[in-house]
């Protein structure tokens, strides 16, 4: 994410904002007792489909295997199936109903690796399963099983107690490049969606509500077009792209001393021509501007168009623009996220084994981390009293679902603390017992949102009170995409075309293997 990760951790892991509103009605304590039964049920199918996501570990745009996995066990289980919705091949859609009325209820979460972070599981020293490959250095393989193992206990108590609503699932594509969500919700895909859900891997069981801290973002290429020449026998012929690519890094390096303090921009050279001795015809420099506000990240866009123009003007080359991704600041419903926070208390944390709590510590000492155990209890409630105004600087682009229908966030205690995401640490867990105990509870608190949801509109009415009221009164969404800008979906094609042949030995066989780790040969209790 782009958003998460200890970011998002810490965002979600404190607080509550003092608006009044009351306490929540809620699904009985039978009709919860029974989707927990039901998720328990799951247990062997979750460990499964945790397991399986992590070996494909697909990056952003090329999450073909997984998509069709994924989608493939909802329909199994009765839910209709759209696929390549908003333009997006590996995006889908999953629903399900009963009844002709009740509410429409949103679960998703993101199922995009990361390049070059391949790692074997249960291994505390940095171990890449292939040399260069993707994986899940931030834990995405998790969260739509998670959902899954939500949706048909939800679907099950439903069923059997005649309770009206839909579910809709759906999967974060891309979200490490925050290169999807705007264009889902630009699509149309949730209209008529009563309430939202959301997970996100995390080392804690939490939820939070209001401004969560996290920037909003563009995504931005600027491809320069120059004049090719003989760099030596010729070079005033020549008007180099290039010059015009660093031009453009000095002049934003000069210019973000005078940024507001709240902004992050980073920026990597994605062509930088062919061989030195001929002058660039064409270069590229990808850019992120991220800041707090919708209207802070329109400035820096427009400022980055500014410069671009400069640098293209002093290098006698022209410019162009490729806006490759959006993600709208996140902002958390309250009413939602109560009715998940007692949800979350009742369930509490996974029961950690001796040898979960070893191997989190070989993890981090290893790696020279900050040592800390396994979370025993569920943190607080996060809200902008106690975050106290935090900036966490990364984005997430559920924010645009957030802003389009009452949204919240849950973190599932899956990986491990203090792990550095976008990073080799973050993965060594996320096929582990910690993984598939984390999901467990997460799904269970999910579920019995859901049957919240479903059972009491007072809940659906008090959230869009709030949307209405409260998050609108504060910002109003404002997306940078124009209506020819679409998704980058060719993204990481050539590189999975290439490297899939070599993975797919290395898939998760569930037939033959109990779990990836046996089927690795990986013991994750050595050391104990």
């Amino acid at each position: 994410m782009s958003a998460t990760n200890p970011l998002l951790v810490a965002a979600l892991a404190v607080g509550a904002l003092a608006v009044p509103f009351p306490a929540q009605a809620e699904a009985s304590p039978e009709l919860k007792a029974e989707v927990i039964a039901a998720v328990e049920a799951q247990r062997k199918d979750i460990q499964v489909m945790v397991d399986t996501v992590f070996a494909f570990a697909e990056p952003g745009f090329q999450e073909v295997r997984t998509s069709e996995y994924l989608s493939g066990i909802l329909e199994q289980n009765g839910f209709t199936i759209e696929r390549g919705v908003a333009g997006i091949p590996t995006a889908f859609t999953a629903s399900w109903s009963h009844g002709s009325g009740g509410p429409k209820i949103a679960l998703g979460s993101d199922i995009d690796g990361l390049l070059g972070l391949s790692q074997m599981p249960g291994v505390p020293e940095i171990t890449p399963i292939i040399e260069g490959a993707p994986g899940h250095g931030e834990g995405h393989n998790s969260g739509m099983p998670l959902m899954i193992a939500a949706a048909l206990a939800a679907k099950k108590v439903m069923e059997a107690h005649d309770i009206d609503g839909t579910l809709m699932l759906w999967p974060g594509v891309a979200e490490e490049l925050l290169a999807t969500k705007a264009y889902y919700v630009r699509a149309g895909m949730f209209d008529g969606v009563d309430a939202s859900i959301f997970a996100h891997v995390s080392n804690a069981l939490t939820t939070g509500y209001g401004n969560l801290g996290l920037n909003g973002m563009i995504s931005v290429e600027y491809t320069f077009h120059g004049k090719p020449a003989h760099a030596a026998g010729m070079p005033w012929d020549g008007r180099s792209a290039l010059d015009a690519v660093t031009a453009m890094d000095v002049l934003w390096n000069m210019r973000r001393e005078h940024l507001q303090t709240t902004q992050r921009s980073h920026s990597i050279v994605t062509n930088g021509g062919n061989q030195p001795n001929i002058v660039p015809e064409t270069a590229s420099a990808w850019y992120f501007f991220r800041d707090n506000t919708f209207a802070n990240v329109r400035t820096l866009y427009e400022t980055g168009n500014t410069i671009a123009d400069a640098a293209a003007l002093g290098t006698g080359t022209t410019v162009t623009r490729r806006v490759r991704g959006y993600a709208a600041p996140n902002f958390g419903n309250k009413p939602l996220a109560e009715a998940a926070y007692a949800n979350m208390e009742a369930v509490g944390m996974p029961a950690w084994t001796e040898g979960d709590q070893t191997f989190a510590r070989r993890v981090q000492e290893a790696n020279e981390l900050r040592v800390a155990p396994l979370a025993a209890e569920v943190g607080p409630l996060s809200s902008p009293e106690l975050r106290g105004g935090a900036n966490f600087g990364a984005s997430d682009d559920i924010g645009d679902v957030m802003w389009t229908v009452p949204t919240i966030t849950i973190g599932y205690p899956a990986n491990i603390p203090n792990v550095i995401y976008h990073h080799q640490t973050a993965a060594m867990a996320m096929a582990t017992p910690i993984a598939h105990k984390g999901v467990e509870v997460g799904a269970k608190a999910a579920a019995m949102t859901v049957l919240d949801i479903a059972t009491t509109p007072e809940l659906v009415t008090d959230a869009w009170t709030y949307f209405n009221e409260v998050q609108a009164a504060e910002d109003t969404y404002d997306p940078l995409l124009a209506a020819e800008d679409m998704p980058t979906i060719e993204m990481n094609k050539k590189l999975m075309d290439e490297l899939r042949p070599e993975m797919k030995p290395y898939y998760y066989d569930p037939s033959r293997f109990d779990s990836y780790l046996d089927q690795l040969g990986v013991d994750y209790t050595a050391g104990d």
